[in-house]
């Protein structure tokens, strides 16, 4: 997928900046059987609906989530929210939002009940992200 930057944080995730309904087919392509969206409709000038995207997605055979987090304001419930439609999509998945940023953090806060943060840290960043100004979640926090 050259024209797309789309960096694998796990076996069954990876997470991309913006993508158009024309990249889904070749998402598709590339294996990948669902799409998370990440970005709140009209965020942005350049980006597009997350009701565009679905229609694109279901035409190129993926299945589509929209879990929209505002930039800089991702929770811990968020992160809950974002480890429960790992569990329910098919796989492998694909989120996307602005640059990665929030999908790489909703994925670092939904196995931080199963990975030490500090070390999820480190392979976000292996990744290209930096989480150090995302606080890390509460231990056992309604786990």
């Amino acid at each position: 997928m050259a024209s797309l930057n789309v960096v694998p944080l796990s076996v069954t995730l990876s997470v991309a900046g913006q993508i158009a309904p024309a990249d889904l087919l070749e998402i598709a392509r590339a294996g990948f059987k669902s799409v998370i969206c990440n970005r709140p409709d009209g965020e942005g000038s350049r980006q597009f609906s997350s009701q565009d995207m679905e229609a694109a997605a279901r035409q190129a055979g993926l299945t589509m989530a929209y879990l929209p987090v505002v930039s800089g304001q991702v929770t811990e419930d968020d992160g809950r929210a974002f480890g429960s439609l790992l569990k329910q999509l098919p796989t492998p998945v694909l989120a996307y939002c602005r640059s990665g940023m929030r999908s790489a953090t909703l994925w670092a806060l939904s196995q931080a009940d199963r990975q030490a943060w500090p070390e999820l840290v480190q392979r976000v960043a292996r990744a290209g992200f930096n989480l150090s100004g995302v606080t890390p979640p509460t231990p056992n926090s309604s786990r």
